[in-house]
Formats: C-alpha cells, structure tokens, sequence
C-alpha cells in the first residue's frame, strides 16, 4: 500500500550503515535482510525490517524504536491481553516448574520478566527463595502479594544481585523482548552460582509457523520482538558468555488463529474494510467460544499437523548451565540484594 513505509533511514553515513549490519551475537557484519512486515497486532501501517546474520543466524530489528518510544507500541491492551493470558494458563506454568524440578529442586530462584508472579506462585513454599524483575511496579506488588517474591523494580541490567546469587534463573518469552541480549545473558552467567542453571522460552524463527506464515507468523511481535533467535543462534550467545547447553528442545505452538487472522485483516483492508485489530478486540461473546472449541477439538489439530511437515516446533526451550569448574570460591557463599520491603524501586 501507498500509505506504507519502511522505519529506517536513508540518511544514515557508512559507518551507520556497517553498524546496523553487524550481529548483535558473533559480530559478524554480513547481515542480509530476512523479512519486513507492520504491526499486525495493532494494526498499524510502519513497516520494520529484520536482518539476519549468515554466521550464526541470528535475527534482529533493524532500527528498532528507542526505549522511551516503546510505550506507544505495548500499551494497555498488550498489557491486558499478556497478564489475562498467565493467568489463565496453570497447566503451562505446571509443564514449566516439572522441566525445572528435573534440574533444581530447591535454592534460590531468580525470575526474569516475573509480571505478576503466576510462574513464581508455582514455586510458593519451603523449597525455593523466589526473586523477581519486573518493570511494572503494580505487577512486581501483585507477586509479591502472592508468593513472597522479592521483586526488582526496573531494567534487567540494573539489577543489584550480587555474583553467585542464584541455583536457578528463569526467563519465559521475554529474551526476546530486550535490546541488549548477550549484555543480560552475561548477567544471567555471574548471577548463576557454579552448577546453577538458565531456563529460558523464545519464539523459534526457524520454525514451521514461520515459514508457512512469514510476515504474518504471530509471534513475530514487530517491533516489540526486537531479537529473533533460532536454536543455533541461542546456543551460540549462551557459549559466547561460558553457559554450557544441557538441553534445546522446539515445541509446537503453531499461533494458527491469530495468524489467520492477520492474513484475513489484510485481505479485508484490501477491499476497504477495516475490522477492529486484535489488541482492540473484546472478550469472544459465547457463541464465538463455542466455535472457536469446536474448530480447536476438529479442525486444529489437523491443519497444524499439516504446517508441522514444514519444519521444528514454533517454541524454543533450552537449559543452560554455568559450569562448576574454573569459577571463584566463595561464589556459592553470595546472595541477592533486595530491599526488605521486597520491591526495589530505581
């Protein structure tokens, strides 16, 4: 459409220009484009790049929006919508502290994006000391209230944990959120006692759901997704910063409803007809839920069987481990800082 435009310059001097090239992971400047695509979510008309490095294939945001802009595109709908989808889902945090439990079952747990502590209140009890970042005061009080947490107020990389703080540090869906991965994955490391683990969820760029739906593939996220990482590319940052991989799975999560959905926004604005976009829309009224039961008992299973041929799972789930040789004693003696209110404010 005429109205699009690319969020990029085309003013940008040379060495701008190789910047924007070089990979965020190995450092490699080979980076060629991948795909370009708006925010579908909101339906709105900016597109955004994404590059993709030869080397590691690594994915990421060009010219991503600077963090004071990233407000107008998360928003209460994003925030409505995130929050009801932790609530609402206790057999995933369930799947989610069994996969943990194989690993530690006991120590002191370090939650990265903890929003309102639906996974840490898995966890409430004797076992675990519970620590949480989050950058929503009401969401960091709201886990608290439920389970103890003490939560961290604020970015990732001005947390105050001091260097072998924690047996376990988890992050589900938020890696890819962030601006500066590696820099947060070499905190996770010095946090990490020897011998603690990482516990960390990403979408999978390299997945089925991808290549059969491409710019319209949900949990592309643009821009709010600025790091798009495929098992190769994880393994490769988790090694850059001396993290051993002890398991890297893919699972399938397919997002057909919603990239369907996508797919008919765009057929229909083609014709000139303009549906409400999906951080907009309401609650489904009961004869939509009805279908939309029926449609995931019959139809579902069948189609995502169908993209399945195309390729791994759309989810990736990894553990790492800091290894326990070549690390400093008196590591294991440190804890975590926190203010004794359990929330820490910037």
């Amino acid at each position: 459409m005429t109205s699009e435009r690319v969020f990029t310059s085309s003013t940008i001097t040379n060495q701008q220009q190789q910047e924007l090239l070089q990979c965020t992971t190995c450092g490699e400047s080979d980076a060629v484009p991948f795909l370009v695509a708006p925010d579908r979510f909101h339906s709105r008309k900016t597109l955004y790049q994404l590059l993709r490095c030869q080397a590691c294939s690594m994915v990421w945001l060009s010219s991503a929006p600077r963090p004071q802009e990233m407000v107008e595109h998360y928003g209460p709908d994003y925030d409505k919508k995130i929050a009801a989808a932790g609530e609402t889902s206790p057999d995933r945090w369930r799947d989610r502290t069994g996969v943990l439990t194989q690993y530690k079952q006991e120590g002191t747990l370090l939650d990265l994006g903890c929003s309102s502590g639906s996974f840490l209140s898995t966890l409430k009890g004797n076992a675990w000391d519970l620590y949480g970042i989050e950058m929503s005061t009401e969401s960091a009080s709201r886990a608290q209230e439920r389970c103890g947490a003490k939560v961290f107020v604020g970015d990732i990389l001005d947390a105050p944990f001091e260097p072998g703080s924690f047996d376990a540090i988890t992050c589900f869906h938020v890696f890819e959120h962030l601006y500066h991965p590696r820099e947060v994955l070499q905190k996770v490391a010095r946090w990490l006692k020897p011998g603690g683990i990482f516990y960390v969820l990403v979408p999978n760029i390299d997945s089925a759901g991808e290549r059969v739906f491409q710019s319209y593939w949900y949990a592309l996220e643009l821009p709010r997704h600025l790091s798009h990482f495929s098992p190769k590319s994880l393994s490769a940052v988790a090694a850059s910063v001396g993290l051993e991989k002890l398991s890297l799975t893919t699972h399938r999560e397919v997002f057909i409803e919603y990239s369907t959905h996508y797919i008919l926004d765009d057929i229909l604005a083609k014709l000139g007809i303009a549906r409400t976009s999906l951080a907009a829309s309401g609650p489904a009224s009961l004869g939509r839920k009805v279908i939309r039961k029926v449609y995931r008992l019959t139809v579902q299973p069948l189609l995502t069987g169908l993209i399945s041929l195309a390729g791994d799972g759309e989810s990736i789930h990894a553990i790492f481990r800091k290894p326990v040789e070549g690390t400093q004693a008196g590591s294991h003696a440190s804890s975590a800082r926190v203010s004794q209110s359990g929330v820490v404010h910037l």
